[in-house]
């Protein structure tokens, strides 16, 4: 459905973004993530026709974006970080013109209003200017005009900014419902909506793609976590001969009430099976007469990962999990 490739911008002599390449399917939601300044904002803006990238190329639907801006943009629904909104103008004058905007004629554009103004639970303050409206109510003006027109494209830049938990629950169910017919790019610093609405993270690192993998992937790490009673020599003379096991790394006592409870991390190949190393490592302890008390695989949660990633220390295996 989208097909990004070697999307390349600069700003002067700054490069924002350097050759980034994703494709993205329909019905996905994807969230794009990085720091302030990463490049994610003018990665929307390049997906939206806002700006022409330098560079590489932008495909929806096997359409060019540069060559076909005006066909390709009645098919974005963009929802910016900060709308620019007419604050004197009411909330149905703005739905109006946004409708008029997308180029809808006057049967689909009141079809679409009805449908928006429902879905985002609108109808209470049609009448009221937006200069008086709560923040949260501005937010929902602006996913209004985004889902116009059924867009096959929609890329929301911090959705649930400034929405109370019953509202963010909400505009969760409204994007997981979108996503029926849609592809959905979700920009946000709020891990948790990551962990609640995507498939998939894209995390950009100074303007380059880092990650671009499936979030159930991602979690389960090529790790393991041991808690024996052997010391970091007997476990590593124990276990470092064993295929697949890279290395083993001691994570300390985490109880001070149980310091006989050593814990350590085994790292292991891309290659190694995790259930029949598990089963392996186990025998290898209780043979040598030691004491297990746990095995398990190691996950990982979004901002471990994140935090990782920014820090240059995620491992190559998991940066291309997709």
């Amino acid at each position: 459905m989208l097909e990004v490739n070697q999307l390349t911008r600069w700003y002067g002599k700054f490069k924002a973004v350097d050759s980034v390449n994703f494709s993205i399917g329909k019905g996905e939601i994807v969230g794009l993530l990085g720091h302030n300044g990463a490049g994610k904002t003018t990665i929307m803006k390049m997906l939206s026709g806002f700006l022409e990238p330098n560079a590489g190329s932008i495909k929806i639907n096997q359409i060019d974006i540069t060559s076909n801006l005006k066909q390709i943009q009645q098919q974005i629904g963009y929802l910016p970080e900060n709308l620019p909104v007419y604050p004197e103008m009411s909330v149905a004058d703005y739905l109006d013109y946004a409708a008029q905007l997308k180029g809808l004629n006057r049967q689909q554009k009141q079809q679409e209003l009805k449908r928006a103004i429902k879905a985002t639970e609108l109808a209470p303050k049609l009448l009221d200017p937006i200069a008086t409206l709560s923040r949260g109510y501005k937010q929902r003006v602006g996913v209004a005009q985004a889902i116009l027109g059924r867009p096959s494209l929609l890329i929301l830049d911090e959705p649930t900014n400034g929405l109370d938990p019953t509202q963010t629950e909400h505009m969760r169910e409204l994007i997981r419902e979108i996503a029926k017919e849609a592809t959905v790019i979700l920009s946000t610093h709020i891990m948790q909506e990551v962990d609640a609405l995507c498939d998939r993270a894209i995390i950009i690192r100074q303007g380059q793609l880092a990650v671009d993998a499936k979030l159930d992937e991602l979690r389960q790490s090529r790790s393991l976590n041991l808690a024996t009673s052997l010391s970091l020599e007997k476990i590593q003379a124990l276990l470092t001969p064993i295929q697949g096991i890279i290395n083993i790394e001691s994570a300390g006592v985490k109880d001070p009430q149980q310091t006989e409870v050593l814990h350590y991390v085994i790292h292991l190949t891309t290659t190694a099976n995790l259930t029949k190393l598990s089963s392996t490592i186990a025998k290898q302890v209780i043979s040598a007469g030691a004491d297990l008390y746990t095995i398990s695989q190691q996950h990982i949660d979004l901002e471990t990962l994140f935090r990782q990633v920014n820090q240059g220390t995620l491992s190559k295996e998991v940066k291309h999990a997709a």
